[in-house]
């Protein structure tokens, strides 16, 4: 009997993106069953796969600064070198012993079978037995035993009704680790006082790990609800829970942040960073935007720079203009001191997450502010098989983050970065979209995100509507210039 893994669990065994089994799912180069994998058929796929996980030692590390004195780590645990070890032998070991069980439960199965035929003798039947016994079952053994290991550091969960999937490392709790993973669950202060973040536990076990005010009912207890800020998983399980499945989903919110910092991105541009308060966070989808304002009644709309799974850090990226009150004073000097009102979420502009294409990113400008958070709301998702970013600008001073987009570039096998700048008026570069259809002759089988000025980002998609992109794979945020 094979072995069968969840596409999440053996994506991350391999060290590939879930986007990436899927695409060999369809293609016939991997076999699926029921939306799982066989840990044999894995291996054939993947034949130079590494089955060990790097982030295991850091992991361990930090979850034992988390949850110990240092005395009572020197005294009650061996280094984190000695446990990784420790761990991976009894990993290898329960996987051989798990293979050598359903190789024996086949051969019983086997030989049930040979007794009900009626040429069945006592002497070929102890040739064949004999021989089945010799046979060792080898295959997935290695990926086996790292499954095993995966499991006691890791907890994998599955949302209901949605089926998305996401993994709970160390002393997170449900919520932050479905935040990480790119989820847009349902949820209020994150602290335990509100109760929107009501969960049922379908199977497996959540484990409560910190104090929370709001009181649940005895139906509810009964029932399995848990607050998911407050509790984390303690083996794989399947939950029920609330989850936003567009923008019409996110509430208006206004909150009362702090700046935490202002920090030059170029001659031109800076990052505000603001901070809000810990019972009372954002939700927003990433490419959305809010409105930002000052004492005095000095505002403006701008979208969010960072990713939902940091809900309560926020950036933007403010480009100074002449006549900009707002971008005026973040350049002049806003301090930690002064509080900025927060109003939104707002727009359109997000990610289609249900679409499994692959992902083209053209940004115009400071455009590049909401295509950075849908990124890495993508790269958290894991589920598009590979993702372009071009970004361009009226001058090279003008890709003020370009050592970041490199980094992607350089850290993922998936992700690919085109920088270029205008010739002439930004809006009327046709060089962009040239570089686009070079790169992806068979655009039709991408979905195209595109923000940026509003004349520019008309025209380009003007043109890439004209070379036959379907409307429904075409996404424009246009922004004031």
């Amino acid at each position: 009997m094979a072995r069968l893994l969840t596409l999440s669990r053996a994506a991350r065994l391999v060290g590939v993106r879930r986007g990436a089994l899927q695409s060999k799912i369809r293609s016939g180069e991997l076999a699926a069953f029921e939306g799982m994998v066989a840990a044999e058929d894995l291996l054939r796929a993947y034949p130079q796969a590494r089955l060990e996980d790097n982030s295991a030692l850091e992991r361990l590390e930090a979850i034992k600064d988390s949850a110990f004195a240092r005395r009572m780590r020197e005294r009650l645990l061996p280094n984190s070198e000695v446990l990784v070890a420790r761990l991976s032998e009894l990993s290898v070991q329960r996987a051989q012993a798990q293979a050598q069980l359903e190789h024996y439960r086949g051969i019983v199965g086997e030989l049930q079978a040979k007794l009900r035929e009626p040429a069945a003798t006592p002497g070929g039947l102890l040739a064949w037995l004999q021989q089945r016994l010799e046979s060792v079952a080898h295959g997935g053994q290695p990926l086996l035993a790292q499954e095993t290991f995966l499991r006691i550091m890791t907890a994998h969960v599955q949302v209901k009704p949605s089926g998305r999937e996401f993994f709970v490392d160390g002393n997170d709790s449900l919520l932050e680790a479905a935040l990480r993973a790119g989820l847009s669950l349902d949820y209020g202060c994150s602290i335990g006082s509100c109760g929107k973040c009501k969960a049922r536990i379908v199977s497996g076990q959540a484990h409560r790990t910190r104090h929370s005010d709001y009181a649940l009912t005895a139906a509810e207890k009964n029932a399995g609800v848990v607050l998911m800020c407050c509790n984390t998983a303690l083996t794989d399980l399947v939950m029920e829970a609330r989850e936003a499945h567009g923008a019409a989903d996110m509430p208006l919110q206004t909150i009362d942040a702090r700046v935490k910092s202002v920090t030059p991105l170029g001659a031109n541009v800076r990052l505000l960073h603001l901070q809000t308060p810990r019972s009372n966070r954002l939700r927003f989808l990433a490419g959305q935007s809010v409105s930002l304002s000052l004492a005095g009644g000095i505002s403006a709309a701008l979208p969010v720079a960072s990713c939902p799974c940091d809900d309560r850090n926020l950036q933007f990226h403010i480009r100074r203009r002449d006549g900009d009150a707002f971008a005026e004073r973040v350049f002049d000097g806003l301090k930690g001191v002064d509080s900025v009102r927060v109003e939104g979420p707002r727009g359109e502009f997000v990610l289609h997450e249900e679409s499994h294409r692959a992902l083209v990113f053209i940004a115009g400008e400071s455009g590049f502010a909401p295509i950075k958070s849908l990124i890495e709301h993508a790269m958290a998702l894991d589920v598009a098989e590979s993702l372009h970013l071009v970004w361009v600008a009226a001058d090279s001073n003008g890709h003020y983050l370009d050592n970041l987009c490199r980094s992607w570039s350089d850290a993922l096998d998936e992700f690919r970065y085109t920088s270029l700048t205008a010739k002439g008026a930004l809006a009327e570069d046709e060089a962009v979209l040239r570089q686009v259809l070079q790169d992806h002759p068979r655009l039709v089988e991408c979905d195209v995100y595109i923000a940026g000025p509003a004349p520019w980002a008309g025209a380009a998609e003007f043109q890439l509507l004209e070379r036959g992109l379907p409307r429904e794979q075409l996404f424009v945020s246009a922004l004031e210039s």
